[in-house]
């Protein structure tokens, strides 16, 4: 009792009222119960749900009489009166479509029909989890209207709306149960890795485009809640197996388990509690694309080769600028250096890579556990306290800059929230581990490494070369003979050697030696909502903020966080408002909300949000919306501190404080490098990135005429001119219509959005020496700093650094979605859906500045099912066709097909055992495809499922 005064005492919404209780069961016209059903009282927003064998409970501070309105997906609504105090009733709904009146809560942070939504929302409820084509409901999120998935292994798929897709998609908010559970270290959703069972799975709601003014700057382009099952309504053990086979033309056919089991109870109306177990494993989609990643039809056979998914062979030098290497360390005589440098070509040549199936094990594997204790001090909803813990862990293969390995990779969240009636108050915090997770591109550089450095490789291969050509050999042998030379004794995959070298590198962090990935950084969050709608009557009206900090720790491998400097740490924190009012006989509906949010190193953003929406016709079945906000998204910790060496450049963060915690130290070959520098190598930092740099793509124009005319080349640099990274900005326009007219339900929206100081990478060479200029002249001499730079330049004394920054051309992006459903006769239904997507950037104001829209124009969806055929038996079918579209990402570029997928399941009830067996097929047409450049081709899927619910 002293526990629950002392709470009582420190949240003043848990004062009670005089109280009616109702209890009862939901059924359909076959008597068959129906869980998930929506109970509420007549007039009110808050309510409860049916659970697994349809009963429920309702506690409301209404005084009979009154009425109860009942509702679920597929049947009509009923409403029963209440004329006392612990009245049981039991309720029969009709099959139909009622889409319109099921229960949401994320549009407008408050209970809610989808008829009055103001925006565009989408979602899947357990009936449509139990009939999913896909292995998992998180799979099936592909198949809803306005969802494009991302692909980047089996276990790690990103979601995105609206376009600017990415598999790093910082732009989009994933909740789980109210928590982000984005990686604290790299700011974006892990898939699924730390989400929610598939036995666990209350609802899921998705709000595509900008959510920024009730949810702050990350959901700048859409966001995902999953809301898992409350112990207090659905209780019991509850168990799934899954077996199957995934089959790939590079891979082969592999074993595919699923496992997963929740337990739930509860104790007394005071306490309950539940427990979740899930673990997969299989083997990955084997990526083998063997494509050069810069130049078209290029392939093995070309000196210069780097393959999409081969590492190593990033290392690439001018085999003609060797010459003064073998000259300087004493290999070569003056007199063999002039034969030297007449034979080289100019031109460069790469090392020999090693393919990614040789440096992973290609399994994938997921486990995921999470508990939750469940506190009711009043032994109703008008308080609960709830204790959450959730675990993930698994190896998966992350795709950003580089391919990544999560091998042994953990994350974990814990979460304290109080909720009531109208009000919740949440803290939790998130932290994760590296594991033993490594860089594949630094694998294969540093595996090579520690058999012959690359001085050496590059000098046999020079000395072969030379030796060939003067034996009569074409330039193509004299190349092939080279390398057969250098790449003698090379570490082959299998051997003992290889495994020694594989163990030594990933277990190291050291990029110049290792490629191990170290993390621990964390996330503190909390967040709270008021709504006053029991206290103010003209209007409900809500207040809420949250506030966060990042605590960064990659002990210097990904950001600046070196010892030198210590750990990175900073705030952000937000506070909003939101009113609707209902007028015209609850046929119109307004919406208005404001949000500011304030990050500790940029200014303050303000993010409204104005709606209208309007019921029209007889029987409220005509809908129409309109919605304009402006939203925001903050520069992510990577946008800010990164300082990653990927290889091919330094990802280096623009906050201003970055620009000098991040240092490095680089030899100078070039005599009068050496002379400036007063030395052999000189130390540059973040400011030569950022204000002594030339464009990459004028540089690679320099390159490639500075050997035949350097006067014309140096013409064509262009110094770097950005700014420092700052917030992205979007104007955001919708409009919608929702009906139901004869059986039919339609949902059509289109989209308009301009985006300000959007946020994107740019790719710069800062010279060693020297001072970057707009078309320096070399005539001036080596005395004139311009002249410098281009001597920096032309003999390989430069870094390579991708910055982030904004572009001042501003983009515009629109689309539209036309989605229909109907239930036909004998439980049969037939959904549709379209999507059209296009973005306006004029390229040419701004040639180095990629967008990444990353999105097809055309995309269709449907469905055709019947989950009660015939006597306990249904099916699914769900297809998918996508037009082509082009990949733009730091990885690689590259066009990506058009595709057709195919996915298809039955399932067979058996009701004495309280089972479902399920065997289901994705991809049933065969062809493979993929949805970005990197990862691999993406085969098929068969499965077989038990799944067992109390």
């Amino acid at each position: 009792m002293k526990i629950y005064l002392f709470i009582l005492s420190l949240f003043f919404c848990g004062i009670t009222y005089s109280q009616t209780s109702i209890s009862g069961s939901v059924k359909d016209n076959k008597n068959q119960p129906i869980p998930g059903a929506n109970v509420k009282v007549a007039g009110e927003s808050g309510g409860t749900v049916t659970d697994s064998d349809g009963n429920f409970s309702l506690t409301t501070s209404k005084k009979p009489p009154f009425d109860i309105e009942v509702s679920s997906v597929g049947y009509g609504s009923s409403t029963v009166s209440v004329t006392s105090n612990n009245q049981n009733v039991s309720v029969s709904l009709s099959e139909q479509e009622t889409q319109l009146d099921e229960i949401v809560v994320s549009a407008s942070r408050t209970p809610e029909k989808v008829r009055e939504s103001p925006v565009t929302i989408e979602r899947m409820t357990i009936r449509d989890i139990k009939k999913t084509a896909s292995p998992t409901f998180y799979d099936g999120l592909e198949n809803l209207k306005e969802v494009q998935m991302n692909t980047s292994s089996m276990s790690f798929k990103s979601i995105n709306t609206r376009g600017f897709a990415t598999v790093a998609n910082t732009r989009f908010m994933q909740l789980v149960d109210g928590m982000d559970n984005s990686s604290p270290l790299l700011n974006f959703v892990l898939g699924n890795l730390i989400g929610v069972s598939d036995i666990d799975v209350a609802s899921v709601e998705l709000l595509p485009g900008a959510s920024s003014a009730l949810y702050g700057a990350n959901a700048f382009n859409g966001i995902l809640f999953m809301n898992s099952k409350s112990p207090f309504k659905y209780q019991g053990i509850s168990a799934y197996v899954k077996y199957g086979a995934t089959s790939q033309k590079a891979a082969g056919s592999n074993d595919y388990r699923d496992y997963g089991i929740r337990v739930a109870h509860k104790f007394d109306d005071y306490f309950a509690a539940k427990a979740n177990f899930t673990y997969m494993n299989g083997t990955e989609w084997w990526a083998t694309d063997y494509d050069d990643k810069t130049i078209d039809g290029r392939d093995r056979s070309h000196h210069n080769y780097n393959g999409i998914n081969v590492y190593g062979d990033e290392a690439s030098t001018n085999i003609r600028s060797v010459a003064s290497g073998l000259l300087n360390a004493g290999a070569i005589t003056p007199a063999q250096f002039t034969v030297f440098n007449s034979i080289l070509p100019n031109e460069n040549v790469s090392r020999t890579g090693y393919n990614e199936i040789d440096l992973t094990d290609n399994k994938v594997r997921n486990a995921k556990i999470d508990f939750s204790l469940h506190l009711r001090p009043f032994g109703n909803e008008n308080l609960e306290v709830i204790w959450q813990s959730k675990f993930g862990f698994g190896n998966s293969v992350y795709q950003g800059a580089n391919r990544y390995y999560l091998n042994g990779f953990s994350m974990q969240q814990h979460k304290l929230e109080l909720t009531g009636k109208n009000f919740f108050v949440r803290g939790y915090f998130t932290t994760e581990d590296g594991g033993s997770s490594y860089d594949m591109l630094f694998t294969g550089l540093n595996i090579n490494r520690a058999w012959k450095p690359d001085a050496t490789w590059f000098g046999q291969y020079a000395g072969a070369y030379v030796q060939s050509t003067l034996l009569g050999a074409t330039p193509t042998q004299a190349h092939t003979n080279a390398r057969n030379v250098a790449d003698t004794g090379r570490f082959l995959p299998g051997t003992p050697e290889f495994q020694n070298a594989f163990n030594q590198v990933t277990s190291n962090p050291d990029v110049l030696v290792g490629s191990k990935l170290v993390d621990n950084s964390k996330i503190y969050h909390s967040d709270a909502n008021y709504n006053f709608k029991d206290l103010i009557k003209v209007a409900e009206i809500q207040v809420g903020g949250s506030y966060r900090r990042y605590d960064l720790n990659s002990f210097g491998r990904i950001y600046t966080d070196t010892p030198q400097f210590g750990g990175i740490k900073y705030d952000e924190y937000g506070v909003y408002t939101q009113v609707q009012k209902k007028a015209m006989d609850d046929r119109l509906k307004f919406t208005g909300s404001v949000r500011y949010d304030k990050a500790e190193n940029f200014d303050g953003n303000y993010s409204p949000r104005v709606s209208l929406v309007y019921t029209a016709g007889e029987a409220k079945n005509h809908i129409f919306r309109g919605s304009f906000q402006t939203g925001f998204r903050n520069p992510t910790t990577q946008d800010q501190y990164i300082g990653f060496n990927v290889g091919n450049a330094i990802l280096l963060g623009s906050a201003p404080d970055n620009l000098t915690r991040y240092e490095e130290t680089l030899p100078v070959t070039s005599p009068l490098g050496q002379a400036l520098v007063g030395g052999t190598s000189t130390t540059i930092d973040g400011n030569n990135a950022y204000y002594n740099s030339y464009t990459a793509q004028s540089a690679q124009a320099f390159a490639a005429l500075a050997p035949t005319d350097p006067i014309a080349a140096s013409a064509l640099l262009v110094r770097t001119n950005v700014d420092l990274v700052k917030p992205e900005v979007v104007k955001a326009f919708e409009l919608g219509y929702r009906a139901e007219v004869k059986g039919f339900t339609y949902d059509i929206n289109g989209y308009y959005n301009i985006y300000n100081d959007f946020i994107g990478n740019l790719t710069v060479v800062a010279p060693l020496y020297g001072t970057a200029q707009d078309a320096p002249n070399p005539l001036l001499g080596p005395t004139d700093p311009g002249a410098q730079s281009i001597d920096a330049l032309a003999t390989g004394n430069t870094r390579a650094f991708q910055l982030y920054t904004n572009t001042d051309i501003e983009i515009r992006s629109l689309g539209f979605g036309v989605g229909v459903s109907k239930r036909l006769p004998r439980n049969f239904e037939v959904s549709a859906n379209y999507n059209y997507a296009e973005f306006d950037f004029d390229q040419a104001k701004d040639p180095s500045f990629e967008a990444g829209f990353n999105t097809p124009k055309h995309r269709v969806k449907a469905s055709f099912s019947n989950d009660n055929l015939f006597k306990n038996f249904g099916f699914n079918i769900s297809g998918r066709w996508s037009d082509e579209y082009y990949w733009e990402s730091t990885f690689a570029d590259g066009m990506i097909d058009a595709v057709t997928v195919i996915d298809a399941q039955i399932s067979y009830g058996l009701p004495s055992l309280k089972s479902v067996i399920k065997a289901g097929a994705t991809n049933l047409g065969g062809r493979e495809y993929r949805q970005l450049i990197g990862p691999g081709l993406i085969g098929q899927q068969y499965f077989l499922s038990l799944t067992i619910n109390p």
